[in-house]
């Protein structure tokens, strides 16, 4: 069984069709076909059955395709990982993160690492809580910031690198939004715009709220921390955001207003896979994070 069969195959499996991948792979159609044909005689089994003008997996077919998916994977990895042990500071780093820290954060951090390993390039993912998870188990990324950090286990690795505080946001015209601070059971009569199922912020909001003594009344859902100050700034209800999501982008803002009883926090983690296969370039990433948010945390430059 030879690398170039397994890499035909995928690519056949993946485009249904042996003149669309053989002209991917910019090879002729027969040799494609003849490696495909080699690869069945070898393995004993039909791979492919024609649908249409189409080629379908058969269920072995499908088999066998996940587990070469995740071959190839591997390989590709390792020869990654070989360039940066030559280079470690040329390698790629693979992050992911949530819309919420998106904004000012990544950027942030991006261009303080970049002032130290200028020629290390990034690949982003943007997710929610469980898509997250299931791309750092499934090697889509090396890391990803995640709120709130999950527990350690067998296959996850999940540090705390910051906690954040989270502000009630107000329409302008609120008789509270010249307050300097509010309990939260002050909003228990208004209508919440909330998070939609799926991002973190909601169940973090949620259990807040059952806290203080009632359950939000939902008015409006969203899937950006935009779209959620638009429309309280636009008075369709209130809302909690992280004070990192509270940077002005448009002109149309609503009043923020500093919560207690309870005060409501989020915690932000780090996580990556148990096993340790780390590439050499995002293990510096990582060391170079735990860094700067201690640092942060202690009000000192970074550098320093």
């Amino acid at each position: 069984m030879e690398l170039r069969q397994l890499q035909y195959f995928l690519k056949v499996a993946q485009k249904e069709h042996v003149t669309r991948a053989a002209e991917e792979l910019h090879v002729a159609q027969s040799a494609v076909s003849r490696q495909i044909r080699l690869l069945e005689q070898e393995l004993g089994v039909d791979l492919f059955m024609q649908k249409g003008r189409n080629l379908q997996l058969t269920p072995v077919g499908q088999l066998f395709c996940k587990r070469v998916e995740s071959i190839l994977k591997d390989l590709d990895r390792s020869v990654s990982e070989i360039h940066e042990f030559l280079d470690p500071e040329r390698g790629e780093i693979r992050i992911g993160f949530p819309h919420s820290i998106g904004t000012h954060l990544i950027p942030a951090i991006v261009a303080e690492f970049r002032q130290h390993y200028p020629h290390v390039k990034f690949r982003f993912k943007q997710g929610t809580y469980p898509s997250l998870i299931k791309d750092v188990l499934g090697g889509e990324v090396d890391l990803a910031f995640i709120s709130p950090c999950p527990d350690s286990d067998d296959q996850l690795t999940g540090e705390v690198v910051m906690t954040e505080e989270l502000f009630a946001i107000l329409p302008p015209s609120h008789p509270l939004a010249g307050e300097k601070v509010i309990r939260l059971e002050q909003l228990k009569e208004e209508p919440f715009v909330l998070f939609s199922q799926g991002y973190s912020l909601r169940p973090i909001v949620w259990q807040a709220c059952l806290k203080a003594g009632f359950t939000p009344q939902l008015a409006f859902e969203g899937g950006e921390t935009d779209t959620i100050r638009g429309l309280v700034a636009a008075g369709m209800g209130v809302s909690l955001l992280p004070e990192m999501a509270l940077f002005q982008t448009s002109t149309l803002q609503p009043a923020q207003v500093k919560v207690v009883e309870p005060a409501v926090t989020r915690t932000i983690g780090l996580i990556y896979r148990s096993d340790g296969k780390l590439p050499l370039v995002a293990r510096s990433f990582r060391a170079f994070l735990l860094t700067y948010f201690r640092m942060r945390q202690n009000n000192t430059p970074v550098g320093s």
